[in-house]
């Protein structure tokens, strides 16, 4: 059965060696806003790229080596993964246009490099600047990107934000998909960040959750219905809200009305049509959680994802959850593993 890992980090490859490029990621972490991006040394002397807020707080860790083109696939054939779609690892709330322009240059190479394992997703600033819709097209005309790739906000704006409006239409026309990545931290971060665990998954589940409902009820997909959102994190759980952020309307008359009643059937046609998942590193989750997921959003929304390199394991890990664990049907194994991903992203496979 063919695997489509739609969750591999792409970073350039050299970007501890190119004081350009490096320079572009650090100095585009706000610093006045409690982004802190330094280097460090590990033991064995290769460097790592460290992202904390605030100070002392660590949220982000990319180490040399883990994100060349060579490093993705030994570690796919490894896992028995056939085909792979890159995406820039949470950095992109923050890139520049030059250091996209450069990001998306040594996506493309690696893309070639692969003899069409890898694909690529455009890394653009979502702002509707001309330069910037250029950037997004050549990525998608020319460079072959299946796909752009979003934060799920950027500062403290979430993307049903009138601001990105421009650029979305661009994407709606291009017909392509958008991969909405976590952001390091909530836009609400400070009740999250005292414990690891809590700030570094917890956060980010967080993030996404805030990010689907915001689209989901401010009626974006009605004015861009042609928008696909594939979100992170399984959207934040959003399985488990689907039913009871859906507005249901009392059968008795109340005092007052403390809950819109209005708007459900757009809703769950948002959430058919729109609103996708990465079932990222299924294994996590649990049997009993990814089953669920399954059953109440359907397989046909699900695809899988490894987050690879964050945790090399992982990869393996969960094509084998997926394919020996989950008790879902074959055409529903299918679906997650590689279906949902040939047809969303169109993939040549």
């Amino acid at each position: 059965m063919t695997v489509v890992d739609i969750n591999i980090h792409h970073l350039p490859e050299d970007l501890f060696s190119n004081p350009a490029i490096l320079n572009g990621f650090l100095d585009s972490a706000p610093r006045g806003f409690g982004e802190i991006a330094r280097i460090a040394e590990l033991d064995d002397g290769r460097k790592q790229l460290i992202l904390e807020k605030p100070a002392g707080y660590q949220n982000l860790n990319y180490v040399e080596g883990d994100y060349s083109a060579e490093a993705k696939l030994k570690a796919m054939d490894e896992a028995g993964v056939d085909y792979g779609v890159m995406r820039v690892p949470v950095w992109q709330e923050w890139l520049g246009l030059e250091t996209c322009r450069a990001v998306n240059d040594n996506a493309a190479q690696i893309v070639e490099r692969s003899e069409g394992r890898l694909f690529s997703t455009a890394c653009v600033p979502p702002w509707g600047g001309k330069e910037n819709i250029y950037e997004l097209e050549r990525c998608v005309k020319e460079l072959g990107a299946v796909g752009v790739q979003l934060a799920c906000h950027y500062g403290q704006l979430y993307l049903d934000d009138p601001v990105f409006e421009p650029y979305l239409k661009v994407i709606e026309k291009l017909d392509v998909p958008v991969i909405v990545h976590h952001t390091p931290l909530p836009v609400e971060w400070r009740s999250v960040i005292d414990y690891t665990n809590l700030r570094r998954e917890f956060g980010r589940i967080t993030d996404q959750a805030t990010a689907v409902g915001r689209e989901l009820f401010s009626g974006m997909f009605d004015r861009m219905p042609g928008l696909r959102f594939v979100h992170t994190m399984l959207g934040g759980n959003w399985f488990a809200n689907a039913a009871l952020l859906t507005p249901h309307a009392s059968t008795k008359k109340e005092a007052i009305t403390r809950l819109d009643p209005t708007g459900g059937e757009k809703i769950r046609g948002y959430l058919e049509n729109n609103v996708f998942f990465d079932l990222t590193h299924p294994h996590s989750w649990g049997k009993d959680q990814v089953e669920c997921a399954i059953k109440v959003s359907g397989a046909d929304h699900y695809m899988f994802g490894s987050s690879f390199p964050v945790f090399y394991g992982w990869m393996s890990q969960g094509v084998d959850f997926v394919r020996n664990t989950l008790e879902i049907t074959d055409e529903e194994r299918e679906l997650v593993l590689s279906g949902n991903a040939k047809r969303l992203f169109n993939l040549p496979i």
